[in-house]
């Protein structure tokens, strides 16, 4: 099965400048040996603006990934700092008692600072300061207990890829510019251990509020991190190509 997955080089131009083009491969993936990651789909967050963006992708997430594990996808719902909410799970059970496997040391690797400013904590609907409201993931997205795994912890997720013979894993989820990159299961570390990614770039949503540099909308600030991630960290791929397995 044939995915088409898109990155960004540099490339010289016509007046002999730097300049970044996309790149687009089609790869070949095997379903059985792949993976999606949802990142931290909360039932709730404190912007509302982000539980505004989330409400409208949360339709297509939920169809993808049923539609990818009936043709074989292993799903890992990474919902942070609710695992208590899935202690008696079968699916947090799955991965947590399985027989760790360490991760290979970190490669080098440049971390070029984000094109956008999120010092503010990225909320576009006026809140003043993050608070944690979030109590499990959202139930709009199903957690299959006879084969879906719950946990967010790098090395747990890594253990269980080991396991189960995963080599390439696919991100989706929120928020591109601080999760998706960052956590111990995000795309930095990822790649750090050299794990085939890639982020599913439609069904994201990034922390950016427009009042901050560079000032401009917060669709705009979104397509800046995935061009962010796409030059200096993994390719992307649209949920189209997927529902197309």
């Amino acid at each position: 099965m044939r995915i088409s997955l898109q990155s960004q080089s540099l490339r010289t131009g016509s007046q002999g400048l730097s300049e970044w083009a996309r790149d687009v491969r089609e790869t070949e993936i095997e379903p059985a040996c792949s993976a999606i990651l949802v990142c931290d789909v909360w039932d709730r967050h404190w912007s509302k603006g982000a539980n505004l963006r989330l409400a409208a992708l949360l339709p297509r997430m939920e169809d993808l990934l049923n539609h990818t594990r009936s043709r074989g996808f292993h799903i890992v719902h990474a919902p942070s700092d609710t695992l208590a909410f899935y202690a008696d799970s079968p699916a947090r059970k799955r991965i947590a008692e399985l027989p760790p496997i360490p991760p290979p040391a970190d490669a080098a690797r440049e971390d070029p600072p984000l094109p956008i400013n999120d010092q503010d904590g990225g909320s576009d609907s006026g809140e003043d300061a993050p608070t944690a409201v979030w109590t499990r993931q959202h139930p709009a997205l199903t957690i299959d207990q006879d084969r879906d795994v719950v946990s967010d912890n790098g090395p747990e997720i890594w253990t269980w890829m080991q396991h189960t013979g995963i080599r390439r894993l696919f991100i989706l989820g929120v928020h591109t510019n601080m999760c998706i990159l960052n956590r111990t299961f995000g795309i930095k570390q990822m790649v750090r251990w050299n794990v085939p990614v890639a982020l599913v770039r439609d069904l994201t949503d990034s922390m950016y509020n427009p009042a901050c540099p560079p000032y401009v909308s917060h669709d705009a600030g979104t397509g800046l991190v995935i061009d962010y991630i796409e030059k200096f960290w993994c390719p992307t791929v649209h949920s189209q190509y997927l529902f197309g397995l």
